[in-house]
């Protein structure tokens, strides 16, 4: 039986994705240590978490001081930091204020813990991503296998419409989603659910639509008060509790994430991944698309790379 004894650093514990993601970290028999960290609010999460009767041990960890007690031995680092969307707001303005946030958590993680995964969930992902990367650089020690966006909440609400769609259990459906994290970049490959699924040409394009376009759903249904928590916190346990299973040598895991890539002209791109011990062990690619999908695919390009650009410039313009 394998002894599973991970440290885990969640930053931005306090906030609206960090506390429901910390319970169910908390809940996990894979984690051994939870390490809380938030500029504010912290010892009280912290506090109400440790006495849950799960094994984990919890603390708390609060303001730039203690950043990096907070990562020291971290082996995952999974960050929800960030401000969440308005309405009418799009992801890519939340650009200034996340960029800065994620940009001095990767730089405290490069400093740190160097060796963890560090899973990021803050938006815009397809520029966080380029930042966190960047930062890593500037400091030697970036390790493509080991950067992720969190993109596994496209993959659940698609799993979960096309499951309510065809009266399946959502539980048994998985559509992978390629390409980015943001509107058009969100690339269901419907084509290649498990179990088969076929839809005609205009269900196809507005189930298409509506998994583009859940998140800003979500952020008019809570009308000013947040964008998507609960489920956000669901997909990043489990896009967690992925990396976690294959460091401890699970064989066969396998989950979309948005990664450096060789796989399209875009630098960075969401496939399935084989996950291992090292984090990334195989990009397992596009793989077969159909016509519907490729369009998608080559609509998708410029708006990735100017995201991705953007990352970039913003840690290359640093001060």
């Amino acid at each position: 039986k394998i002894v599973h004894n991970a440290k885990v650093a969640v930053l931005g514990a306090s906030g609206g994705i960090g506390q429901p993601l910390s319970l169910l970290l908390k809940n996990s028999p894979l984690v051994s240590e939870l390490s809380l960290y938030d500029i504010a609010h912290t010892p009280g999460v912290a506090a109400d978490l440790s006495h849950i009767e799960t094994r984990a041990t919890v603390t708390g960890y609060m303001g730039a001081d203690q950043l990096g007690a907070a990562l020291k031995g971290c082996e995952v680092v999974v960050i929800p930091a960030g401000v969440p969307r308005k309405p009418g707001m799009t992801r890519d303005d939340l650009f200034n204020t996340n960029a800065t946030i994620v940009a001095r958590l990767a730089d405290a993680c490069a400093r740190h813990c160097p060796q963890a995964m560090i899973c990021i969930i803050s938006n815009p992902v397809n520029s966080t991503i380029p930042i966190t990367s960047e930062v890593m650089k500037k400091h030697g020690v970036y390790n493509p296998n080991r950067v992720f966006g969190v993109t596994t909440l496209d993959i659940v609400r698609a799993n979960t419409f096309v499951a309510e769609l065809k009266g399946l259990d959502p539980a048994r459906v998985n559509v992978p989603v390629v390409g980015g994290h943001a509107g058009k970049t969100i690339i269901p490959l419907i084509s290649r659910c498990t179990p088969k699924v076929e839809f005609p040409a205009d269900q196809l394009s507005a189930l298409t639509g509506r998994i583009q376009e859940a998140g800003t759903e979500v952020v008019k249904a809570k009308a000013g008060a947040g964008s998507a928590t609960l489920s956000m916190a669901y997909a990043g346990a489990r896009f967690t509790f992925s990396l976690l299973d294959a460091m401890n040598g699970k064989e066969g895991v396998v989950e979309c994430a948005f990664v450096r890539s060789e796989e399209t002209e875009c630098k960075y791109f969401s496939t399935p991944l084989l996950l291992g011990k090292n984090g990334i062990e195989k990009n397992l690619g596009l793989g077969k698309l159909s016509v519907f999908e490729e369009k998608l695919v080559a609509e998708a390009m410029d708006e990735l790379k100017g995201s991705i650009k953007n990352g970039e410039d913003f840690v290359a313009n640093m001060k």
